[in-house]
């Protein structure tokens, strides 16, 4: 797994908060189980709700992960995860601060496909300051690549850009954006004033018939 101090990875974050769900869910072996109702496609195998949980590296706590509910089919084809009402992840830096996240009010992820899917309004801030806000954001795990081909708008200290075809690497630190318009500050410099040639001409003339 790659260290959280060294990237904003949403992928390593969900797999981690997964994990210790999961672990969790075991200690319920006490709990009254009801019958059996048979087949299931439909249905969870687990269900979560008011999900708050704090994800640390190397015993600092660097993310933390909030979802209202949280749910796991594993009869479904393809097998995925489902944050159906919304998902908020924020990471902290060395003096606990929040220097990134990533919001959406949906998102899936497919365990086989390793594949995670954002919708609705998502919006997110790498570690650089730029937010990303698009309606549909895909993370492949597999090609470590995030894209879309929504409707995309960048906003950074330097510069503002939005359009279409996102493509970025999983920090969305080096990223293309095509069909793209945007605005981008110039430094305003200071401009010598040049006499004009005329009012010179005429003072020269003044000059040699005094």
């Amino acid at each position: 797994m790659k260290r959280f101090s060294h990237i904003f990875s949403i992928a390593a974050v969900l797999s981690t908060a997964a994990l210790l769900l999961s672990l969790q869910s075991c200690d319920d072996s006490d709990k009254k189980i009801g019958p059996d109702i048979g087949v299931r496609d439909s249905l969870p195998v687990l269900r979560s709700v008011g999900v708050s949980s704090l994800i640390s590296d190397s015993g600092i706590i660097r993310y933390k992960l909030i979802a209202e509910e949280w749910l796991m089919y594993d009869k479904k084809e393809p097998q995925y995860q489902a944050f159906e009402k919304g998902l908020f992840i924020e990471r902290f830096n060395q003096d606990y601060k929040v220097d990134a996240f990533i919001s959406c009010d949906t998102a899936y992820y497919y365990d086989q496909a390793r594949l995670w899917e954002l919708r609705g309004r998502v919006l997110v801030r790498n570690l650089k300051g730029e937010t990303f806000k698009t309606s549909l954001l895909f993370w492949d795990e597999f090609s470590h690549r995030i894209y879309s081909e929504r409707y995309m708008e960048i906003d950074g200290e330097t510069r503002k850009l939005s359009g279409y075809n996102f493509s970025s690497n999983e920090q969305m630190t080096d990223y293309i954006i095509h069909q793209s318009k945007g605005e981008f500050p110039i430094k305003e410099t200071e401009v010598t004033p040049q006499p004009d040639p005329q009012i010179m001409a005429e003072q020269e003339q003044n000059n040699e018939e005094n």
